[in-house]
């Protein structure tokens, strides 16, 4: 007998029980989120992501996943950078509070905010974004932009959503680089090696405990780039990020000839 079915039972009780202790620390930290919320979207925003940190600093370590963070070169915290980082599981959002550290504001999908309990948490932690929307695009831009005024950094998932073709990215959006070069913001190219080993999209009850790694890339600066250079910059990033994948052997890759042409 397949020794997976014999562990199905066991990997279901697992789910059970981290689904059950994801709320119950949502439960606890909700009333600390409320209270910052009225601190305003800077000051309140980022306690409210370290109060996030906190969250994620008891959970990952109860369901048994050991997060670790690669610099290739120091990371300094106090720079507004634009981290642009792979997305290839529903895990890496809850992640981001074990890689970053610092308080930083990331862009991510509208719709998760509609989720009971998780959604307000998440609504008051990063920029939302409805891609259906030209309107609501503009927004996140401009909040973006006025994030990084503010000396905080951001993060963009750059591929947009899941990567399930295969290749070790998808392509790329312009957006984080056309910010990044209007703004003059460095990019940091960041890789989520483990997240789709540890909860892979499409399966049911999918989530099983073990490593989890990030690995922070040599920053990349945009000054003297014109906007006229997004594409430049974006294949820069990407190659640097495809070639990253690679040589980890990153877990979701099955076609290891590339993407971009």
């Amino acid at each position: 007998m397949n020794p997976r079915i014999l562990l199905r039972p066991l990997q279901i009780i697992y789910n059970i029980y981290a689904v059950l202790l994801f709320v119950v620390l949502m439960l606890v930290v909700l009333p600390f989120v409320i209270a910052a919320s009225f601190l305003g979207r800077i000051k309140g925003g980022n306690i409210i992501y370290r109060i996030c940190c906190l969250w994620g600093d008891v959970w990952f370590p109860l369901i048994g996943i050991r997060h670790q963070n690669i610099h290739t070169t120091p990371l300094n915290p106090s720079v507004a950078q634009i981290f642009v980082a792979n997305h290839v599981a529903y895990l890496d959002a809850a992640l981001l509070v074990k890689t970053f550290r610092m308080p930083l504001r990331a862009l991510g999908k509208a719709e998760i905010g509609k989720v009971p309990l998780f959604g307000y948490i998440y609504r008051k932690a990063i920029v939302t974004v409805d891609r259906s929307s030209a309107a609501n695009r503009s927004r996140s831009v401009q909040v973006l932009k006025a994030v990084l005024r503010t000396g905080i950094s951001v993060l963009v998932f750059p591929e947009g959503t899941f990567n399930e073709t295969g290749k070790p990215l998808k392509d790329f959006y312009d957006g984080a680089f056309r910010i990044a070069i209007e703004t003059g913001t460095p990019i940091r190219p960041v890789l989520m090696l483990d997240s789709w080993s540890r909860m892979p999209p499409g399966k049911w009850l999918s989530l099983n405990p073990g490593r989890s790694r990030a690995v922070f890339l040599e920053p990349v600066p945009v000054a003297g780039l014109t906007k006229e250079e997004v594409g430049k910059l974006k294949e820069q990033v990407y190659r640097m990020m495809e070639q990253g994948l690679l040589s980890y052997d990153a877990a979701w890759i099955k076609d290891k000839s590339g993407t971009l042409v």
